[in-house]
């Protein structure tokens, strides 16, 4: 009989390249991740994996079994969800990616009820780059992940997984107190031209949207820093070493040497969407989860990240 854990382990191996990129996805050890395809081997008594360089590509035969393997896994998946769906039992366990102000903002003020009530509910949280989530969910290594896309950027989401917007999350330009767009109600993109800014490096969500939105000047956005965490660029706004576009969710409230201002023209949106596949659909635990995802934000938590 084929370990179903074992076939989930050659899968992440195939989506991800190699038993380590396979390991960090699951959780697992590589050590573990290789202990469970040498034993899927045995029992299938044919080689799955085979040494490239100093890294591994599935088989003929590994490739075969992680298609049909796929197959199964969907329908088991799908059996499952039926099942809790016909007792209403919100249980079981959830794995969730989610992005860092999704983390702060939506899933650490929501999950402590939903888990409150529903005692049988088990809810491990991960944070990952939207990219990553989509193929980690898609791939079925984690059951509900949390991504975002600013205005027009696309963000490709495969046939198999749905998406449930949940949320928008508005942006606000970030300066120091003492420069000449602190006392403004509100900039545009044309306000915002030649400043030196504290970006996301290349190639994220976030650093595609502020491009786009300064495009449209004519002249790009004139990088002068890189960080990956916004309270990175709140600190450096802070310094006056330059402003930021920063979302709203989960930011913290501000230092009182960095002011606020609301952007139009557009308006800096991004929309928050939860994904999770279409074999779960009828999960009582997902729909829990996806449910309170959807409720509107309590004054507190859209009060966090106001502008000042």
């Amino acid at each position: 009989m084929i370990d179903l854990d074992a076939l989930v382990a050659l899968q992440a191996v195939a989506n991800h390249g190699s038993v380590i990129a396979a390991a960090d996805a699951l959780g697992f050890t590589p050590s573990a991740v290789s202990q469970q395809v040498k034993r899927l081997e045995r029992q299938a008594g044919v080689d799955l994996l085979e040494r490239v360089g100093r890294g591994v590509m599935l088989t003929q035969q590994g490739r075969h079994l992680v298609d049909r393997g796929a197959v199964l896994l969907t329908e088991l998946e799908s059996i499952e969800a039926d099942l809790h769906r016909t007792t209403g039992a919100v249980a079981g366990h959830l794995r969730m990616a989610a992005f860092s102000t999704a983390m702060r903002g939506l899933v650490a003020p929501m999950l402590p009820a939903v888990l409150s009530h529903h005692p049988d509910l088990h809810v491990s949280l991960t944070e990952r780059e939207p990219w990553e989530t989509i193929d980690l969910v898609a791939a079925g290594h984690f059951e509900l992940g949390i991504v975002h896309r600013w205005g027009d950027v696309p963000v490709d989401i495969p046939e198999h997984v749905i998406g449930v917007v949940v949320a928008h999350d508005v942006a606000d330009a970030l300066v120091p107190a003492a420069h000449r767009l602190a006392t403004r109600r509100k900039v545009t993109p044309r306000d915002l031209v030649d400043e030196s800014w504290i970006a996301t490096p290349e190639g994220t969500i976030c650093r595609q949207w502020l491009r786009r939105m300064q495009e449209r000047t004519g002249k790009p956005p004139r990088i002068a820093h890189r960080a990956v965490e916004f309270e990175s660029h709140i600190a450096l706004v802070a310094a006056g070493l330059g402003i930021a576009l920063v979302p709203r969710l989960g930011r913290a409230p501000l230092p009182d040497s960095v002011v606020a201002v609301p952007v139009h023209d557009p308006v800096p949106t991004r929309e928050i969407t939860v994904l999770y596949r279409r074999s779960m659909h009828d999960s009582p635990a997902v729909q829990a989860v996806v449910g309170a995802l959807r409720q509107p934000l309590s004054p507190r938590r859209a009060a966090l990240g106001a502008a000042r």
